[in-house]
């Protein structure tokens, strides 16, 4: 039996009141920490070595926001499609989503720069979430679907493995990968996350994924052969996210979307972002090369 590895408790270091803290990505341009509030719409960069915040508002929701390569800005997920925000000025590039049940939920580029994004229903119907992928030149195309909540993504440090969270069906999901045309395989079960809800995700340079578990109070290690083999427990509930820094620090963000309020002053941290040490650097995160 493989055994569990025991993480220290993580501490906060952005301390905020989040609904939806999400999608946390490093900007390579800034050094800042881009994360997103989901349903009250809000972009935030924050400045790790002050802790200054600055913030933009969209007045849709955003599932993610991700640094450019080629142009100032980020590349967005919001509820009507994919676009660009610049200066605070959104420009809705890709409106595939016109049908007003539907939204884009967690996005993240793979090493060529494109941009893969969940979608799915406001209700949560099953089989009616999807899997986008976007290079900013022509419209985005739908490349897997039948999912209910797609979420987490990421990819193997061999980039030859995508991986994605089917949050509401508890499965972390893996599929033969090709960086070179963006073809992805079958998506099949790598493993069920119970006890909670499966989130956002963040994969290591030894191929470890880490997944935040909404609900379940920790980010769980799973190894590339869907083991169990490390706990985070959270001073909160509803962790929903994390990416890795180059030195190893996990960044851990959270929600208070739904804590009725005897249960938040149990936890007054929730909806702030957190960090632990893990010992090992992330798969670097690419920009949006659109």
């Amino acid at each position: 039996m493989t055994s569990v590895e025991q993480f220290p408790t993580p501490q906060v270091v952005v301390p905020a009141t989040a609904e939806v803290g999400e999608g946390p990505v490093f900007d390579a341009r800034t050094g800042r920490l881009a994360w997103v509030d989901i349903t009250q719409g809000w972009i935030h960069q924050t400045d790790l070595s002050t802790l200054a915040t600055e913030s933009a508002h969209l007045d849709t929701m955003v599932g993610a926001a991700v640094p450019r390569k080629s142009g100032p800005g980020f590349a967005v997920a919001i509820s009507e499609g994919l676009g660009v925000l610049v200066d605070d000025e959104l420009q809705l590039l890709d409106p595939c989503l016109p049908e007003p049940h539907l939204r884009c939920n967690d996005a993240k580029c793979d090493s060529r720069g494109r941009l893969w994004a969940g979608t799915n229903h406001l209700e949560f119907v099953a089989g009616a979430g999807a899997l986008r992928r976007w290079d900013g030149e022509s419209p985005s195309e739908v490349v897997a679907s039948g999912f209910t909540l797609p979420n987490g993504l990421g990819w193997s440090p061999d980039d030859r493995t995508m991986y994605l969270v089917d949050s509401f069906e508890h499965q972390l999901l893996s599929a033969d990968f090709d960086a070179e045309t963006g073809e992805v395989g079958e998506f099949s079960v790598l493993c069920m996350l119970e006890g909670g809800y499966p989130d956002g995700l963040a994969v290591d340079a030894d191929g470890n994924i880490w997944v935040a578990i909404w609900d379940g109070w920790e980010v769980r290690r799973i190894s590339p052969a869907g083991e169990l083999t490390g706990v985070i427990k959270m001073p909160v509930a509803q962790p929903s996210s994390c990416a890795i820094a180059e030195d190893g620090t996990l960044y851990i963000t959270s929600a208070t979307a739904g804590i009725d309020p005897d249960a938040l002053a149990k936890q007054p941290d929730a909806g702030s972002i957190f960090t632990v040490s893990i010992g090992v650097a992330g798969v670097p995160v690419s920009a949006f090369r659109g």
